[in-house]
């Protein structure tokens, strides 16, 4: 039987972090960038995501635009998760928000944040 791809969520801070893993239902890896990441940050990253199946959920904000185009560019084997610009940040977008984004990506997500 052949393993599943592992999945790799990839946000900005802590709070991002809680708030997905508050939401998700299922065994996802999720990494934090803290804000910014250099160049030799993000090679050592891309070669330790590269057979596993990525997304990237950053803040509506001018940051997350910024690593966004960043991942576009470096790794664009990574699929962009956005969450609706009013909310700006990941950490402050309702729970069903979050949870009704990161199902569209096929992620599991506890079914009590979809009601």
């Amino acid at each position: 039987m052949e393993e599943a791809v592992e999945k790799v969520i990839i946000v900005e801070g802590k709070s991002d972090k809680k708030k997905v893993q508050e939401v998700i239902n299922e065994s996802v890896e999720i990494i934090c960038t803290n804000g910014t990441i250099g160049l030799s940050k993000l090679d050592e990253l891309i070669d330790m995501l590269y057979d596993k199946e990525v997304f990237v959920l950053f803040d509506a904000d001018d940051s997350g635009d910024k690593l966004r185009k960043q991942f576009k560019r470096e790794f664009p084997e990574a699929k962009h998760i956005y969450i609706d610009r009013t909310y700006r940040e990941v950490a402050s977008a309702p729970e069903n928000h979050v949870a009704t984004v990161l199902l569209q990506a096929n992620i599991q997500v506890h079914s009590k944040y979809l009601l």
